[in-house]
Parts: C-alpha cells; structure tokens; sequence
C-alpha cells in the first residue's frame, strides 16, 4: 500500500510536482495558502486540508515548497504547523531554498517528535517541474534519503544525497551562486550582440554548441529574444537567495563581488517593480545602460 503524501504550496512549481505525485497513484493531500491554486489538483481527486497541521495529520510524508525562510518558519513551527501534528514515523521534507540553519532547527523538532525531516531544495525552474526533470539536493540520513528517493524521482531527473540535513541548502547556495553567474554573462552577450547588430537567434544557437553551452543559454536567452519576461523563478525569490548565500558567506568569512554585484542589479529592477518577473529580466537592467532595445534590434533582423 502506497504511503500518503501531504504537499504544501502550489506554487509555479509545486503544483506541477504534486501532479506529478498524484499521477503516480499516490493518495495526496494537499494545502496553499489560495486555495483556487489547488483547484486543478483536487478536480484530478487530491484531497484539500484546511492548514499546514491537517496536512500532516492525513499525510505519512510531507513536501513543502513555499516562498521566504518567514514562510518555511511558519509552515513548520507556526501555531497550526506541520510539526504540531507530527508523530512516530512521519516524514517531512522541504524543498523552498532557505536558511540551513532553519533546517537545522527544523530536524530537532521533528525529532523531538520521533519524526524525519530533509531538506531537499531543487533546480529546474518551472520547466523542470513540469516536465519532472528537476535536480535535487538533499540533505538528510541515509535512512531518510532511501525512503524518498522514490517520491523525488518522480519530480525530478537527477536525485542526490548532499550529506546530513543542512547539507542540500549549502549545496543550493551553490546553485544559485553559479546560476547568478550565468545570467549576467547570458545577458551582456545578449545587449553586446544587439549592439553589434547580430541575429540574436544565430547567435545563441551558434555559441550554445562550443563552451558557453549553458541551461540559462539554452532555455532563458530564447525566453529574452521573444520579449517573455514570465516567471520561470522570479526575482523577488532569487533575490532572496542570493542575499541567503551573500549571509552565509560572510559568516564563512568569504567574499563574493559577483554575486553581490548582480543582487544589487537584480534590486535594480525590483526599484521598477519587476521583482515578479522571470530572472531572465536581468537583461532589462542592462539595456536600460545601453539605451539598446534587444527585441526590438531582433524585429530589425527578421
């Protein structure tokens, strides 16, 4: 008999991965702070539950993947949190990209409920959510981790066990770290290329096959050349963690000028209130230097 999942917020992309949950026959149950996101789930006979401790009552293993490190706190610890309705062999797992040290003080007090916790934070964006594709990085027990291995795969394509609770966290500070990389060299090859006259088109497709070859290449340029700036992830939550990994850096003493340059244009934009767009809206910050409008120099190609 096929445990019973619980699955709170339903989101960009956690509606896709619960689907995916209850496509494989799972019973699901199910809780978003809008309960109209969960229309489509319960129509396909997911079960709604009126807060985050109902969830964990029905449920055997909990996912949750919400916004903020105040969302994931409230969630878990809150006055009708999921560990208030925790009990002896329950399972939770948390896929926000958050603070590991509130990963940390989220497993003492499943713990303390004789409950698992991990912390399983993903990659992917919304394509990968909804194509199940998506990367996970997991922090937890062995034991834990060969429990929900099957239920993450079938979220995702790439399954990993980063080491003990907190460890997936540190691993998706790398992430994004290298992902904020990426996007400011993807656009300034987009501006540079407008400015220089080139088919964007070509461009991106000529350079993705030697080794600039990268995922923001491949699925975010093309979002830019068509003028979408949807949220695939938007920027208030990148930057979000990229302010997570600046925190934790210093705390490791380091210093991380790339990264602390491309948040301060990413703020930029949220300044012009675009901080719900996809992240690909970088190049915006750019053209705005430039005064080079890339769609409008990809209209001039065509």
């Amino acid at each position: 008999m096929k445990e019973k999942i619980g699955f709170i917020g339903l989101g960009v992309m956690g509606h896709s991965m619960a689907s995916h949950i209850l496509d494989a026959g799972y019973p699901l149950y199910v809780y978003n702070r809008t309960k109209s996101k969960a229309d489509g789930l319960i129509a396909k006979g997911a079960i709604w539950c009126d807060s985050p401790a109902e969830t964990a009552r029905q449920s055997d293993i909990i996912f949750t993947i919400v916004g903020f490190p105040k969302d994931v706190e409230e969630v878990y610890l809150g006055e009708n949190g999921i560990v208030s309705a925790l009990s002896e062999g329950k399972c939770a797992v948390d896929m926000t990209t958050t603070r590991p040290s509130l990963m940390l003080e989220i497993e003492k007090a499943c713990m303390e409920k004789s409950a698992s916790f991990a912390d399983a934070p993903v990659s992917g964006g919304d394509r990968g959510a909804r194509e199940a594709t998506l990367t996970f990085m997991t922090g937890c027990s062995d034991e834990t981790f060969e429990r929900i291995r099957p239920l993450l795969s079938i979220m995702g394509k790439s399954i990993n066990h980063c080491g003990p609770v907190s460890s997936g966290q540190q691993t998706k500070m790398c992430n994004q770290i290298v992902i904020a990389g990426t996007m400011i060299g993807v656009s300034e090859a987009l501006v540079y290329g407008a400015q220089a006259g080139l088919c964007l088109k070509d461009m991106v497709r000529t350079i993705s096959g030697g080794a600039a070859g990268c995922w923001t290449l491949d699925n975010l340029a093309p979002r830019v050349i068509r003028g979408d700036y949807e949220p695939g992830f938007m920027i208030d939550h990148f930057v979000k963690d990229m302010g997570l990994a600046l925190e934790e850096s210093e705390k490791m003493g380091l210093c991380l000028p790339g990264l602390a340059l491309v948040k301060q244009l990413y703020i930029a934009l949220q300044a012009q209130g675009m901080g719900r767009n996809g992240t690909q809206a970088l190049v915006k910050a750019l053209e705005a230097v430039t005064g080079r409008n890339i769609l409008k120099q990809e209209e001039e190609n065509a």
